[in-house]
């Protein structure tokens, strides 16, 4: 009950406030912060098969897991660009709880990005989970918040009313 009262305080404002603000990641990171290291990169594709196991086996540790945040972001409808890593399915094969990243493979196949890197989202709408290897656009309410999952620590929460395979607007 107070998940559906969470989303419909989160959604509510939401509807009253006009367009989405278009974001990118650097946006989420707070001015004279640090900038997030580089991905890993896996030139070697030798390896590839060692990097596909390693989704199986425990999270790789976070390289920031308490980034600092921007706060005045908190309460904005936000558009922002990503990468889906499931954390929760629906009864139907749609992912309706997930980790927004901003670049492929983080929080599987190399260490999670830091905590300001990464949106904890939900949504009804869900993605199908055979269509997680492309990116997508998440639309909604953005709020400053810390979550933790098995995966790694985010910086921000969004309730997604909108999923959409990435286009360039």
């Amino acid at each position: 009950m107070s998940r559906l009262l969470l989303a419909l305080l989160l959604i509510l404002p939401a509807a009253f406030a006009g367009e989405a603000r278009l974001l990118q990641w650097s946006e989420l990171i707070p001015e004279g912060a640090p900038p997030p290291p580089p991905p890993t990169p896996l030139h070697d594709l030798s390896q590839l098969a060692d990097a596909l196991a390693a989704e199986t086996g425990p999270a790789a540790r976070q390289q920031s897991p308490a980034a600092p945040v921007v706060e005045a972001l908190d309460g904005i409808v936000a558009r922002l660009p990503g990468y889906i890593v499931p954390l929760e399915m629906d009864g139907e094969g749609r992912v309706i709880e997930f980790l927004l990243v901003p670049y492929f493979g983080a929080c599987t196949h190399v260490p999670p990005p830091p905590s300001n890197q990464i949106v904890h989202a939900t949504s009804e709408l869900g993605v199908r989970v055979d269509q997680l290897y492309q990116p997508y656009w998440i639309e909604g309410p953005l709020t400053v918040e810390p979550t933790s999952s098995e995966l790694a620590e985010a910086g921000y929460r969004m309730v997604a009313q909108t999923i959409e395979l990435y286009e360039l607007d």
